[in-house]
């Protein structure tokens, strides 16, 4: 299905639905703790006009979940909360706790990140849609009718059937749906959601943007979007406030702020943005990162609480907290910023934005020095992986489910092959199978020309060391009860290196992956995302690996940290001679520091090629589905984006013939008459000379904005 993203998007001028709906005043919310009060919001205002959707964005602690929760009142003690915030002319903050509860839930609903703990897994989703009706005054009769016809709103296929079904039994992208259709149970009028996207894929993610566009069309309904990603800013939001270190820095029209970013913050974040619309750029390139951390709200530095990671810092940013200020001419267009009041005024977008000219790419600066891609270390053959077949604890073995079903890839050393597919269609799977998590079905893996599936298990893993796996979780994969220096010296131990020569060689890694001494014998709670993340990747080159299998190494951090990251990977790499197998759903990412990049889809590599040439002329329908439904930073663009319909089928029971046949905008559902898509599997064929194969029978046919 094809639709134009400024249809929903903030290219629309709904103006007329209304003035301000909600108008927060100075808010300030504050902790008391053993070590005194701690304040996470500073004297916010924010204003969200009726009928409009606007961003708040910001990196991980900058305050924005805490002022969403502020607006509905739901700050737990020890949290005391001063100022205002005006809802339709009634000041909520001195509601009676009886009447808030009233408004809240009714008139303005929240949608959560994570949609399965906002379930409960007992109960089928029909109910769950009927009690947040209940609870509000509706007659269970009616609610019961009312919740089919909310489920169906939010676009639930056969939403009768489906409402007798549990959480469970739904993709995460309809998880999210059903969420939406309980925010929207009483018809609120103001929607607050809060990362509703990003956990999700990409096409699942587009799905669930244009049904909020849709939404705020059709219903009117205002929403507050909270979000780290400034492409989807970009694309769905009206009006957008920038957030950091507890207070907004920026905020105007997202059209007026994109073009022309007032303060250094905002057009730090723009120009840390991987793009797929930047020019083509070498896989040694380097991202812009922000340098250092987001502060410590119990450590606010004096002065504006950017100046310390600012290049453009003077001596009254560190004396003064800068107000937030109309700008001179846009009498919305408002920045916290001592240059930006000032005579010097930023007159240059950020490079990336519109209006930006720029020799260099959008976001890229020039590549270092890299060794030269060398001979194969990992190299893959037809391999398969049945997921059915596995026994254990309350585990029967039921039939054949082939999560990697006939894959076969190679990675050089010195390269990077990005892996790219929605969940579910098998990445992960490959990736433990690779490192011996797994058991492989058939197939053949080979580590530096040696079959590692035909050896015992004890010799596979002595030759698997030169495979190292960094987690998606750095927390999570970081024992919470060692010290660093006892997590690298357990992995030197793996590798034999003698334990008089491993805490030289512990701080030799720590300083390889951009950390110190002062950081060795610390637990990995006192550590911030990005900093666990680069303590996952010195674990894993402790072992003196030869290849990384990087599953979705960075999705869980901050753009910002997210670049400082890409460029400590891309750094190693080309120092050490390292090659990835660098699996990500966000395909700039991808795109940025990859060599050669596979598409995978229910288990299956359905097209692959050299980065550049893939990107630039995708030739398979889905990997041109994938490009379109990434959001990009650049606002007013008329976009054709392609939503493909439904979600991912189960490998237990896959599609005949070509598997993308049930979703492919150019296949049998468009076309009845290609039968060839449900009777023959399309083989991995290479186009031309260009090692680009696509299995696809209809190749090069379905191109983005067509």
């Amino acid at each position: 299905m094809t639709t134009n993203a400024a249809d929903s998007g903030p290219a629309n001028d709904t103006s007329g639905a209304g003035g301000v709906l909600l108008d927060a005043a100075d808010v300030r919310v504050s902790f008391d703790t053993a070590a005194g009060p701690v304040t996470v919001v500073h004297d916010v205002s924010l204003r969200i006009r009726r009928g409009h959707i606007t961003g708040l964005v910001g990196e991980s602690g900058s305050g924005k979940s805490v002022t969403a929760r502020t607006l509905m009142r739901m700050v737990p003690a020890p949290g005391r909360v001063t100022g205002s915030v005006r809802f339709d002319g009634t000041d909520l903050l001195a509601l009676p706790a009886r009447e808030m509860r009233a408004v809240r839930g009714d008139r303005i609903a929240m949608v959560f990140q994570d949609p399965q703990a906002s379930l409960n897994p007992v109960m089928t989703v029909g109910r769950q849609v009927t009690e947040a009706l209940v609870v509000h005054g509706t007659p269970r009769g009616r609610a019961r009718t009312r919740a089919v016809e909310l489920l169906g709103t939010v676009g639930i296929p056969d939403p009768r059937r489906r409402a007798e079904e549990y959480p469970h039994q739904f993709s995460g992208g309809m998880r999210q749906r059903v969420v939406i259709a309980m925010a929207l149970a009483r018809d609120p009028d103001l929607l607050i959601a809060d990362e509703p996207t990003t956990a999700l894929d990409v096409t699942i993610q587009a799905q669930i943007l244009r049904l909020l566009g849709e939404l705020r069309d059709r219903t009117g309904v205002a929403v507050l979007m909270i979000t780290h990603d400034m492409g989807v800013v970009a694309e769905l939001c009206d009006d957008v406030a920038v957030m950091y270190g507890g207070r907004i820095v920026e905020t105007g029209t997202t059209a007026t702020v994109f073009a022309a970013p007032a303060h250094p913050y905002t057009r730090a974040l723009l120009r840390a943005m991987p793009r797929l619309d930047a020019p083509a750029s070498a896989p040694g390139d380097r991202l812009f990162a922000i340098p250092g951390q987001p502060p410590d709200p119990a450590r606010l530095p004096a002065g504006c609480a950017f100046q310390p990671r600012c290049d453009l810092a003077r001596d009254n940013c560190r004396d003064a907290v800068p107000a937030l200020e109309r700008l001179t001419g846009d009498t919305a267009h408002e920045a916290a910023c001592w240059v930006t009041a000032g005579p010097d005024t930023l007159t240059d977008p950020a490079p990336g934005c519109a209006g930006a000219d720029t020799g260099t790419p959008a976001t890229s600066l020039p590549a270092r020095p890299r060794t030269a891609i060398g001979d194969p270390i990992l190299d893959v053959t037809d391999l398969r992986v049945n997921l059915g077949a596995r026994r254990g604890f309350g585990r029967r073995g039921g039939g054949a489910v082939y999560a990697v079903d006939g894959v076969s890839l190679t990675v050089r050393a010195g390269e990077t092959l990005g892996l790219v597919g929605e969940s579910g269609c098998g990445k992960s799977t490959l990736a433990r199978t690779l490192v011996g998590i797994n058991q492989p079905t058939a197939g053949r893996v080979r580590v530096r020309g040696q079959d590692v599936t035909a050896m015992s298990r004890r010799a596979a893993g002595e030759l698997r060391r030169g495979l190292q796996y960094v987690f998606q979780d750095p927390y999570a994969s970081l024992n919470p009860r060692r010290t660093v220096r006892q997590v690298l010296d357990e992995a030197m131990e793996v590798r034999g290196v003698p334990a008089a020569e491993r805490p030289d060689r512990a701080l030799e890694l720590l300083h390889t992956v951009g950390l110190g001494e002062r950081h060795l014998d610390r637990m990995p709670y006192t550590f911030s995302g990005g900093q666990r993340q680069r303590i996952g990747i010195a674990r894993a080159l402790a072992v003196e690996p030869e290849c990384l299998v990087l599953d979705e190494p960075v999705s869980a951090l901050d753009v910002s940290i997210q670049a400082q990251i890409m460029n400590l990977l891309t750094d190693l790499r080309d120092r050490l001679g390292l090659g990835y197998l660098f699996i990500a759903h966000d395909l700039a990412v991808v795109r940025h520091i990859s060599d050669r990049v596979a598409v995978m889809y229910l288990g299956r590599i359905i097209e692959t090629g050299p980065a550049e040439q893939l990107y630039a002329d995708p030739l398979h329908p889905y990997t041109v589905s994938l490009l379109s439904s990434s959001p990009a930073p650049t606002v007013g663009a008329a976009r054709e984006r392609i939503v493909l319909r439904g979600d991912l089928p189960s490998p237990k029971n896959p599609p005949s013939g070509c598997r993308f046949r049930t979703r492919c905008p150019i296949g049998p559902l468009t076309h009845p008459e290609r039968t060839i898509c449900a009777q023959k599997t399309p083989e991995l064929g290479v186009a031309g000379l260009t090692s680009h194969g696509v299995a696809c029978h209809f190749p090069g046919e379905l191109k983005e904005g067509s």
